[in-house]
């Protein structure tokens, strides 16, 4: 403490050390962003454990390499004066330095569950050879786990290296944003040992809503002009919802800076700008240098990677989340006694609608809880793969054994998990030898793919390359072709030629005018934001967040909403009864409306849905409407039918799953029920919602 000048210990690290280096209970480090919480895991495991011992003794997880190169240098500078040995393990890790450490398993090892993923499949035995003494493991980000696919594979993964581990090790999560501890619990696989510590201190907040009408697919000139007012003599991260938007961001306000004389530090940062290009700019930023700078970013930047002091943030429409925006938000005012500063930008109503809500519930106390999977049919799938592949065959009845005591698949019954493996044997994928089983043929063309590791399905990409320097990477598209420009690492380039063999494009700077292609898309959005956007159509009250020009457009979404006749908001909704056709207005959450629009495409209804105004526009007008939602309780009657049907005709509906489609069908069916849609809620809320409302139609 006395190197590094720290006058006291923060709250976090004061009890962290009081409670760790008592017992070897498992806890749940919480607080806010930048309170020092990787020092209040290291300091007293650093301080209990005897690191003169054979073996690694601490594993830290993180759910980004990137994050990884970051946290080694601040365990690394802990590390020093103990003469710990601190080692990176991923694949652009050094290899010699992996290597050394076989030879010596000791200290601290930094890697992420993709490359522990891979050494169980690969590397069985450095496994045990590392990890058979350890002692704690760190998880970083646990918010970033909870609720899933990944998580459930790392919860899987714990619960195997607590197999091959000689005592038991202990876990420490750290986070900054939960709105569930009794999820993050779970991932120690003994709930009732694990402690919550939380700091429930919070920095101030400064937050300004301001509105600027988007026309067409550009983001307008007067917000640019105004963001760059607001923005060019402050350390700035700014957050748009797309890669595309992050470019273009970043591009325009180089060129209003470049126009009036301004600094040259506008950068993007995002997963297509290459690894060298974000690193620079993450260095610059975190440099002790004066110097002012803005990069319009992805969700890349909202986890912790260190870029040192950032004075604002600012958000272009609505996040997603209420999770994601105060992680974002927390990013600034990491100084002691600085606030953190929000503007928000938003283009659009109802994205200005939305942030209102999500900042309003925020405020309130409400974070979404993470959607729960009790049953994770598919990642019991691949786990099954890669335990064989481990073991290089293994009894079968030894398998379902592993599975069933896994702590990931506890809630699967041991007859489901005998089911799905033989279903496995019958696609081939494994191979039934007597009592043993094996990676089947079919089975070897996936598990001998470094696409194995990864539990998440990652988009096609190519490689962008201008005389041969690489500059990123873009998610195929058809419209990727030569001529097109893309923006990419804050600059416009043009196609010059496309190698789909080799998945390279070639690109050289262009200035020419043409619009640039954009690439990214949104997530679900929680029911709960819906219903508040709801609260506040029908509320008369004012925000003092909202500039005049916002204050206006809810003023005028206001009026619009008016004209309807909403006298509980837990059940009316607006619907719009035309000649030809309708518009109903859900106010629910993604899945809900996602089950909606199922249903009514089940019934023969084909009805356009609008995600932002979270509306149906329905091709039915006054004289059938009443009619027509007759037709929709045969499908809820009969859903697994029709859901079967749809399934077999539309397989890409399991694109959500990366390994769901190799279950049987009655899983997959399941599997999508559980976390596609949500038809308790769509019978519960939706329907009834419309059947109600529809008894209003004269």
């Amino acid at each position: 403490m006395r190197d590094k000048r720290w006058e006291d210990l923060r709250p976090i690290q004061a009890a962290a050390i009081q409670r760790i280096t008592q017992d070897d209970r498992h806890y749940i480090l919480a607080s806010r962003t930048a309170s020092g919480k990787t020092e209040a895991a290291f300091l007293p495991i650093l301080s209990k454990l005897k690191f003169s011992d054979p073996g690694v003794m601490v594993l830290y997880i993180s759910p980004l390499i990137a994050l990884i190169n970051d946290q080694f240098m601040r365990v690394e500078d802990l590390c020093k004066d103990m003469e710990v040995l601190v080692t990176k393990w991923h694949g652009e890790a050094n290899k010699t330095l992996k290597e050394k450490l076989i030879k010596d398993p000791q200290g601290v090892v930094l890697m992420t569950p993709e490359s522990l993923e891979a050494m169980f499949v690969n590397r069985p035995y450095n496994v045990k050879h590392l990890f058979s003494q350890l002692k704690y493991v760190v998880i970083d980000e646990i918010h970033s786990f909870i609720g899933s696919d990944r998580g459930v594979q790392l919860k899987s993964l714990l619960s195997r290296l607590q197999e091959v581990n000689e005592t038991s090790f202990s876990i420490v999560g750290l986070s900054a944003t939960l709105g569930d501890f009794e999820e993050a619990k779970k991932f120690t696989g003994e709930v009732d040992r694990t402690i919550v510590i939380r700091d429930k201190a919070s920095k101030e907040l400064n937050a300004e809503f301001r509105f600027f009408r988007q026309i067409g697919n550009e983001l307008p000139l007067d917000l640019f002009k105004d963001m760059y007012k607001e923005t060019r003599d402050s350390k700035v991260l700014i957050f748009p919802n797309s890669r595309g938007k992050a470019e273009e961001v970043a591009v325009k306000l180089l060129k209003i800076s470049e126009r009036v004389g301004g600094h040259a530090n506008y950068f993007s940062h995002h997963s297509s700008v290459d690894k060298q290009v974000r690193e620079y700019v993450e260095e610059f930023a975190k440099s002790k240098m004066r110097r002012n700078f803005t990069i319009s970013c992805t969700s890349t930047l909202e986890l912790g990677i260190d870029i040192g002091s950032v004075d604002q943030v600012v958000q272009v429409d609505a996040a997603h989340s209420i999770a994601s925006l105060i992680q974002r938000v927390g990013r600034s005012g990491r100084r002691e006694g600085a606030k953190s500063s929000l503007l928000l930008y938003a283009t659009e109503p109802w994205s200005l609608l939305q942030s209102l809500a999500s900042w309003l519930l925020y405020l309130e106390g409400f974070i979404e809880p993470p959607q729960v999977n009790d049953f994770p049919y598919d990642i019991l799938l691949h786990q099954a793969l890669s335990i064989t592949k481990e073991h290089s065959g293994i009894l079968k009845l030894e398998l379902v054994k592993k599975l069933s005591n896994n702590y990931s698949f506890r809630m699967i019954p041991v007859a489901v998990i005998e089911e799905i493996i033989e279903h496995l044997i019958q696609q081939d994928l494994l191979e039934q030898l007597r009592y043993e089983v094996i990676i089947g043929i079919e089975g070897e063309k996936l598990v001998n793919s470094r696409d194995f590791y990864t539990v998440f399905k990652s988009e096609e990409y190519y490689k962008v390359l201008n005389s041969g320097n690489g500059i990123g990477q873009i998610p195929y598209s058809p419209q990727v072709e030569e001529d097109e420009n893309i923006l990419l690492a804050a600059k416009i380039w043009k196609i010059k030629f496309v190698d789909h063999d080799a998945k390279k494009i070639e690109v050289v700077p262009t200035a020419d005018g043409k619009k640039p292609l954009f690439f990214g898309s949104g997530g679900d959005v929680h029911p709960k934001i819906r219903e508040k956007m709801l609260e506040i159509l029908y509320s008369e009250a004012d925000y003092e967040v909202l500039n005049e020009e916002s204050a206006l457009e809810i003023k005028k979404l206001r009026k619009e909403f008016s004209v309807f006749n909403i006298q509980c908001q837990k059940v009316d909704r607006p619907l719009e009864v035309g000649l030809k056709e309708s518009v109903f207005y859900s106010f629910n959450g993604t899945m809900i409306n996602r089950t909606i629009g199922f249903l009514w495409a089940m019934s023969g209804i084909i009805a356009r849905y609008n995600d932002d105004s979270s509306s149906f526009t329905i091709p039915i007008g006054d004289a059938d409407l009443k009619s027509s939602i007759n037709l929709i309780s045969p499908v809820m009657e009969d859903l697994d039918f029709h859901l079967e049907n749809y399934l077999y005709a539309e397989p890409q509906v399991m694109s959500f799953s990366k390994w769901g489609g190799y279950l049987p069908m009655k899983y997959q069916m399941l599997l999508v029920k559980q976390k596609f849609f949500d038809f308790d809620g769509a019978a519960v809320l939706g329907t009834y919602q419309l059947i109600s409302n529809l008894k209003d139609v004269e």
